[in-house]
């Protein structure tokens, strides 16, 4: 097993300075909105999970490290337009060598021109002050451009929302504000929203020890206000992907799709799936995954892509566990 001394760990993060993970073309506006497009006029193909705890290799209760680098690998080979991170990237953000650790073992994306773009998790304000620890996030991603959230437009028609969960989401709050101006300068194409953050807004409801993982007030906040958006804007659908609970969860609440994926390496929870719960899971209580999506015009796909060899030494088989189909609303029975 590989293993990389605090030395080594601390030359890795130093020689990766100015290295950010999105091409150095592209940055944030003022509004806080990528100012390219990502991907193709066409289509486009992105990634999306989280929690995947990235910290020494020689830690395993935290994370399954062949697992999570398994999942590195199969995004690469992949080669998507963009990965989108819903938080817990470092196992501790105010330890820099976890962040060298990502830096290092997603290189293979950084050699292929894939974009990364995150969310702030829970876990990435562990072991720090607050300012040190956003301090070492922007470093690791200046293109964020001290932004704790941002937008970006994907393909021919989603718009990408990346939120903190830190933050309040309650009405009235500046990210709530800013929400509700990024929603009104939708593209003329956008049929698509994807929202992300880390907590989730919607899930399974868990007892017991992980019952702190259920929906708390800030996000169910923002699920009342996205389905008021939903009817403000009819022309949109949107899709929230969160973290935090490390399984895969697929719910759909009055038209608005809800998807934990937290399957990125760290250590799995069980869930206790509720009937809403659309994912068949009866044989599946580890989800190590991370979610497809193709955008089209008209159209968005969404496939979670599952690592079915989890438990092997050296994993590396995938396979579709579950697939979301979704028309543009002009496309819908009844609109």
């Amino acid at each position: 097993m590989l293993k990389y001394s605090r030395m080594a760990l601390i030359t890795m993060m130093m020689c990766s300075i100015g290295q950010s993970f999105a091409a150095s073309s592209e940055h944030l506006d003022n509004n806080h909105h990528l100012q390219t497009v990502i991907g193709e006029a066409r289509q486009t193909h992105i990634v999306v999970y989280g929690d995947m705890r990235f910290t020494d290799p020689q830690e395993h209760e935290a994370t399954n490290v062949p697992a999570r680098r398994a999942l590195v690998a199969a995004i690469a080979d992949e080669a998507p337009a963009a990965v989108f991170l819903t938080g817990d990237v470092p196992w501790h953000g105010g330890d820099v060598n976890d962040y060298a650790v990502f830096k290092q073992e997603t290189k293979r994306w950084t050699e292929r021109g894939i974009g990364v773009w995150p969310t702030l998790g829970n876990h990435e304000f562990i072991n720090c002050a607050e300012s040190a620890c956003l301090d070492n996030w922007w470093h690791t991603f200046p293109a964020l451009n001290g932004s704790r959230w941002y937008s970006a437009s994907v393909g021919p028609s989603l718009l990408a929302i990346a939120l903190d969960s830190s933050q309040s989401l309650l009405d009235g709050s500046e990210q709530r504000q800013w929400l509700t101006r990024a929603l009104d300068n939708a593209r003329s194409s956008d049929r698509f929203v994807l929202i992300m953050l880390h907590h989730p807004p919607v899930a399974d409801l868990a007892v017991g020890p992980m019952a702190n993982h259920n929906p708390r007030p800030n996000e169910i906040a923002l699920a009342h206000f996205l389905e008021q958006s939903s009817v403000k804007y009819p022309k949109l659908r949107f899709v929230v992907v969160a973290g935090h609970i490390h399984n895969y969860e697929h719910l759909e609440r009055n038209g608005i799709v809800y998807l934990v994926s937290g399957g990125g390496g760290a250590k799995p929870y069980a869930v206790d799936r509720t009937a809403d719960d659309l994912y068949s899971a009866e044989n599946t209580p580890i989800n190590f995954h991370f979610l497809r999506f193709h955008v089209h015009s008209a159209r968005l796909q969404i496939e979670m892509v599952r690592l079915t060899d989890a438990l092997d030494p050296e994993p590396h088989q995938f396979k579709v566990a579950d697939r979301i189909e979704l028309p543009a609303a002009s496309q819908n029975p009844g609109t």
